[in-house]
């Protein structure tokens, strides 16, 4: 086998796990964290699960004022609307 392909198959190290860590901005990773609970918050809605879906709603609602001022106006009022659409589904699911 090349040696290329052995280079390949490695797995990382925690140094070069730690080293990407370090690229990441915290701005960005806040905001892919809220985009994702902002999707998982939709998905337990349509499924019923109210009580995953009220966690969701919640850790966004706790991370959006840190994001604010991390990330451009516009995105930050978008995700505003996001949880407030949610907040109005899971008013509406939870009282059906």
């Amino acid at each position: 086998m090349s040696e290329l392909a052995d280079e390949e198959r490695q797995e990382p190290t925690v140094e070069d796990l730690a080293a990407a860590l370090q690229q990441i901005e915290v701005g960005q990773f806040l905001l892919s964290a809220v985009s994702t609970l902002a999707s998982l918050a939709f998905g337990k809605l349509e499924q019923g699960e109210l009580s995953q879906a009220k966690a969701a709603i919640d850790a966004i609602g706790a991370l959006l004022p840190v994001l604010q001022g991390e990330v451009e106006d516009g995105l930050y009022r978008d995700f505003e609307r996001a949880l407030a659409n949610l907040r109005v589904a899971y008013a509406d699911a939870a009282s059906e």
